[in-house]
């Protein structure tokens, strides 16, 4: 029963990234012609635009004409998600939420690689930051809820050893051995 829960959790996740990129990027395959631009606000033009471009490398342009060996790569990224999902312990979701959004974007670029000659369609430009789509978008939250997570974790465990090390020590919370012995002085 965890199971079919865990990966209920996973799937909806990565699955409502996937029906979101999927459907923002047809929009833009069949309104705007390749290397197009829309702009709805023209004082937006310099900060942020919607264009048409293919992408054969990884996110934000990285790597060119690298799409089969990205394409092999999602799909060992998406094997190991989906093995090692449901060991996670229930009260780590921020790794949980990082996990689905990485499956979900990872997911939605592959899709494209698979059916678009090894390339996905990018479509978001802000400013002159790489045009890029809703699954890259997915993956770099995924990374920084990941390593917000093991900050946050690690903060944690650091409380709580110096908390167990301090009543063994027979100090008091907020006291120092060079304190205490220059009031038994």
């Amino acid at each position: 029963m965890k199971y079919l829960r865990d990966y209920g959790l996973l799937l909806g996740m990565a699955g409502s990234i996937i029906i979101l990129d999927q459907w923002t990027k047809a929009l833009v395959r069949n309104n705007l012609p390749i290397g197009g631009i829309w702009m709805p606000l023209d004082w937006l033009r310099p900060y942020a635009r919607i264009v048409h471009w293919y992408n054969s490398g990884a996110a934000f342009g990285l790597f060119q004409d690298g799409g089969m060996v990205f394409a092999i790569l999602a799909l060992l990224v998406a094997g190991l998600i989906l093995y090692y999902f449901p060991h996670i312990p229930s009260r780590d979701w921020t790794l949980r939420l990082a996990l689905g959004l990485q499956l979900g974007g990872a997911s939605g670029n592959l899709i494209d690689r698979l059916t678009m000659d090894w390339r996905v369609t990018d479509f978001i430009s802000i400013g002159t930051f790489p045009v890029f789509n809703v699954a890259d978008s997915s993956i770099t939250i995924g990374v920084v809820v990941l390593l917000l997570g093991a900050w946050l974790k690690g903060r944690s465990e650091q409380a709580h050893a110096v908390a167990a090390f301090v009543p063994e020590a027979g100090l008091q919370a907020g006291t120092s051995p060079a304190v205490d012995e220059a009031r038994s002085e």
